[in-house]
């Protein structure tokens, strides 16, 4: 969906072929996009992946969405993935996986929008609670994205998180300590160096409850599937 596997296989195995990285020291994840959710179809798309990729196996293989596909677990038999997880799923969707007959592979991680303005934390405690990961994406709440609004709230510019900031010397960016993983993104050297400097400080609790105080404001709230029957928003979380 992203169409940039190719490349990033590239930066991947050239780090590899100089001896920089060995492949099990990476933990690589992809994702199986919606036109592929038919189960004849999972296998092939995975493949695809990791030829572009130029990999063997994946560590951890998502479903994009809780619109389909049976054939994940093979994956994990065939040795083309280790783990398998799921996106954007509810807790009815995730119950109904967990309860499935013949389960085998539990999802390692489910990955979902999360900042300050869409905190989850019903779905996260309810994962978390089955032994399940979370991963954040959109952490700051993509002010970026295509069909943003001008009039959009942005995390960056709310007085409160910059009031944050600066009192722990950080960027307006901080990723909350909730013991949830954070999907960040940059081309930039400098910001990259940003978000990864996150062990040498921790919010008080006051600031931690600052942080999950502001009004629900959901980025991606997915109206191209908005009819589909599992359409993964109507529920209260």
């Amino acid at each position: 969906m992203y169409k940039n596997e190719e490349e990033v296989g590239a930066g991947i195995n050239a780090m590899i072929d100089q001896g920089v990285v060995k492949r099990e020291d990476l933990f690589i994840v992809s994702k199986l996009w919606c036109t592929f959710h038919i189960p004849s179809l999972v296998r092939g798309a995975c493949e695809k992946t990791l030829r572009d990729l130029n990999l063997d196996y994946l560590d951890l293989y998502l479903m994009h969405y809780p619109m389909g596909a049976k054939a994940m677990e093979k994956l994990v038999d065939a040795g083309l993935v280790k783990a398998i997880g799921i996106s954007n799923f509810n807790k009815d969707q995730i119950e109904a996986l967990l309860n499935k007959p013949g389960l085998r592979y539990k999802p390692a991680t489910n990955q979902i929008e999360c900042h300050s303005y869409l905190t989850q934390e019903k779905l996260i405690n309810y994962c978390h609670s089955k032994g399940i990961s979370v991963t954040a994406y959109s952490p700051l709440g993509s002010p970026d994205r295509p069909r943003a609004s001008s009039d959009d709230p942005s995390l960056l510019e709310e007085p409160k998180i910059k009031a944050i900031a600066d009192k722990y010397n950080k960027t307006p960016a901080l990723h909350i300590q909730r013991n949830v993983m954070v999907v960040v993104k940059s081309t930039t050297p400098h910001r990259i160096k940003e978000n990864i400097q996150l062990f040498d400080f921790e919010l008080s609790e006051d600031d931690m409850k600052t942080m999950l105080s502001f009004t629900e404001k959901r980025a991606f709230k997915l109206q191209w599937a908005s009819s589909h029957k599992d359409y993964p928003l109507n529920a209260e979380y």
